[in-house]
C-alpha cells in the first residue's frame, strides 16, 4: 500500500481494507493520518460492527464501507467522501461522535510518526520476525533494522520490542496476529 502511495503521490483517495497484510488492525490507518494527512481515506471491511466503525472514524477515516453492499452504495459513497463528507454503513444510522478507547487513540498518535520503512519494519516485528529475518525481507543490513527499531521504540515510548507490539494490540482487530519476540531476542 505505502509503496503504490509513493508511486501515485497525487492519489485523490485510498480504500483501506482492515486486513491487509503487515497492517495489524487499525495501524496502517493511523500510520496513514501521520504519512499521508490531506489524503481521504475509506475503511473497507466486511466487519462493519457499530465499535469497528467508530474506530475507524475515530482514527482518521473519512469514511466506512462495508463489503456488504452493493457495487451502486460503493461507488455513491466513494463520490460523497470526494466531496468531502464522512460516509458510514446506513445499519450505522445518525450515531454520535466517534467513541475510541482513549489508549488506543494514543497509540494511533504515536503510529502516526512512523516513517514508511519504519512501519514495514514494525510490522515485521509484530509478526515476530527477529532483526536478521526483517534485514534479509527487505534487504537491508541487520544494523539498519537495528537503528529502524531504536527510532521505532522511541517515537512509541516503549523500551523494550515486547513492549512495542503489547502496545500494538490496542490497535488490532484480533490480539492473536500478533507475536511478541522471545525474551531477549532480537
Amino acid at each position: 500500500m505505502f509503496d503504490a502511495l509513493e508511486r501515485h503521490p497525487r492519489a485523490d483517495l485510498l480504500l483501506l481494507d482492515l486486513n491487509l497484510p503487515g497492517a495489524y488492525g487499525f495501524s496502517a490507518l493511523a500510520h496513514l493520518r501521520g504519512s499521508h494527512p490531506e489524503l481521504p481515506v475509506i475503511v473497507v471491511s466486511a466487519m462493519d460492527e457499530p465499535h469497528i466503525v467508530r474506530q475507524a472514524l475515530a482514527f482518521g477515516a473519512q469514511g466506512f464501507v462495508s463489503k456488504c453492499v452493493d457495487a451502486a452504495a460503493i461507488g455513491r459513497d466513494v463520490l460523497a467522501v470526494l466531496r468531502g463528507e464522512t460516509v458510514r454503513p446506513p445499519a450505522f444510522g445518525g450515531a454520535a461522535e466517534p467513541l475510541v478507547d482513549a489508549a488506543a487513540l494514543a497509540v494511533a498518535q504515536r503510529m502516526a510518526l512512523l516513517t514508511p520503512q519504519q512501519f514495514r519494519v514494525f510490522g515485521m516485528l509484530c509478526s515476530g520476525m527477529l532483526n536478521k529475518q526483517i534485514g534479509y525481507d527487505l534487504n537491508i543490513t541487520e544494523a539498519t533494522v537495528k537503528a529502524h527499531m531504536t527510532a521505532i521504540l522511541r517515537k512509541l515510548g516503549t523500551v523494550n520490542r515486547t513492549q512495542a507490539v503489547l502496545l500494538a494490540g490496542h490497535l488490532v482487530l484480533d490480539a492473536s496476529e500478533l507475536k511478541p519476540p522471545p525474551d531477549g531476542m532480537q
